[in-house]
């Protein structure tokens, strides 16, 4: 895919700043992988490859992982990481937090972040890191831009995932779409961006620190009236998750979802949006 005109005119310094937000639980045997992936790819020049875009296109960046408590050598891999030494660029920041859950943990990396645009993706990198100008590009025009495994022709990436787990994602988006989203293609896509005082805003407002916490901010975004984004990335479903799909997990899940309204229901809509609809 050619670059996009608005992209080869201005250079890199020229473009809006970024801050990737990685949260990360027990990570340590894909963090390595994962960020030698990242990096080789921010600092990798010529063409990309078919249907991605090139780190060119992306302004100053700045990584931000942020460990979720993990009980096993996470943060110290990523803290003995050449691009977390001082004078690093681009620069790889760490968070070391409790254990209280991916909303947490992503709650955390949102407000921390110094970028202009700010950005959070899964730590396994199942969305690949040359697709992060699609995401900053649709921030030039939206406030929030929603990563989607839905495509344009209505494929969706995510027919790769064991059968239960379609089975379960496509129940909780109805739920969701139904109670607290509306029509978005993919609330659970791990790869959304947001203008830098919209995530302020709308993460200082989240109270759930669980998988739901996507819903909630999409939900607030709506309430607020911010100008929303959905771009179609590539995916892959990456083995290794510690998610298990238990009674315990489905029942938290519907409660909060359920929640999410009730707990906003006094968020009032913003007078005006900060970007062109």
């Amino acid at each position: 895919m050619p670059d996009s005109p608005q992209a080869q005119q201005q250079p890199s310094q020229a473009r809006p700043s970024v801050t990737l937000v990685l949260p990360a639980y027990n990570e340590a045997e894909r963090i390595g992988s994962a960020l030698n992936e990242l990096f080789g790819y921010l600092k990798r020049s010529g063409p990309p490859r078919e249907g991605a875009r090139s780190a060119s296109e992306l302004g100053p960046i700045d990584i931000l992982v942020v460990d979720d408590g993990s009980t096993d050598s996470t943060a110290e891999i990523v803290a003995a990481r050449p691009e977390a030494q001082l004078g690093a660029s681009p620069q790889l920041r760490l968070i070391r937090r409790a254990h209280e859950g991916k909303g947490a943990a992503v709650k955390a990396g949102m407000l921390e972040a110094t970028g202009d645009y700010v950005c959070f993706a899964d730590a396994d990198l199942a969305t690949p890191p040359d697709q992060l100008p699609l995401l900053t590009e649709a921030l030039d025009t939206h406030d929030v831009a929603l990563g989607s495994r839905v495509q344009p022709d209505g494929t969706d990436r995510r027919r790769s995932q064991p059968l239960h787990r379609r089975v379960i994602g496509r129940f909780f988006h109805w739920l969701a779409a139904l109670w607290v989203t509306g029509p978005v293609p993919d609330t659970q896509c791990g790869f959304k961006g947001f203008r830098r005082d919209v995530a302020r805003d709308l993460f200082a407002q989240q109270r759930l620190s669980s998988i739901v916490f996507d819903a909630e901010v999409i939900h607030l975004a709506r309430k607020r009236g911010y100008s929303i984004a959905n771009v179609p990335v590539q995916w892959s479903d990456k083995r290794g998750s510690r998610m298990r799909v238990r009674p315990g997990l489905a029942l938290r899940v519907l409660i909060d979802l359920a929640r999410i309204p009730l707990v906003h229901r006094n968020v009032a809509r913003r007078a005006t949006t900060t970007a062109a609809t």
